[in-house]
């Protein structure tokens, strides 16, 4: 029997998998900073600087500041204000609004591409609403509640890293796959040890509808 046989639902993880970013993070809030007006010649710079500010943001205020109640627009804004300051821009508090800080998936990036709730997804987990951050298993679990308590041999899951996605997915009887957008150097690790890898979601359409998928 066909793996495909046997689902109800795929759950995709958005990052890395069912969307990824050209360039590196730094380009995108130089780009949104020079949009209005403001100074931002070094890139690179703001690329290294957001990588500190995210992991200090995360370390200080997990979950994207659930716990701390902190609105998810909030951190970003904090996230993204520490990164131009480490590179060496101080804009005042007024400036920086002028600034696109929102980061939100649900409500505005993923709307903005065309893939809308209700016609192309059905449901959404996302960490800054549930206060569970991967790899824990519970926003797994929290995926299978929201699917409708299916069981989790009916749920295939998608993403990009053997980590957060394949081993906590299938740590609670899920079926996963992972994908190799960028030809990682991890990719066949990932299949040594046992996990099915892709190059796109094409390949996946493609696997799922072969006799490959058989499980």
């Amino acid at each position: 029997m066909s793996l495909l046989s046997k689902l109800r639902c795929i759950t995709v993880d958005v990052t890395g998998t069912l969307l990824a970013y050209k360039g590196e993070l730094g380009d995108y809030y130089c780009m949104a900073a020079k949009s209005v007006g403001l100074p931002c010649p070094d890139y690179q710079r703001v690329h290294e600087g957001f990588k500190y500010a995210y992991k200090d943001m995360a370390s200080k205020y997990p979950c994207f500041g659930h716990a701390a109640k902190m609105p998810n627009i909030v951190w970003w804004k904090a996230c993204v204000r520490d990164s131009f300051m480490r590179a060496g821009y101080h804009y005042d508090e007024e400036t920086f609004e002028k600034v696109n800080a929102e980061y939100r998936y649900r409500d505005v990036i993923l709307p903005a591409l065309g893939v809308n709730q209700g016609s192309d997804w059905d449901f959404g987990v996302f960490s800054g609403i549930e206060g569970v951050e991967k790899p824990d298993p519970r926003i797994y679990e929290i995926a299978l509640e929201r699917a409708g308590n299916m069981a989790p041999e009916e749920v295939l899951h998608i993403g990009d890293s053997m980590r957060k996605d394949y081993v906590p997915a299938t740590s609670i009887g899920m079926h996963a796959l992972l994908l190799d957008r960028f030809k990682t150097s991890d990719a066949e690790e990932w299949r040594k040890s046992g996990a099915v890898v892709l190059p796109d979601l094409e390949a996946v359409k493609e696997w799922l509808a072969s006799e490959k998928s058989s499980c």
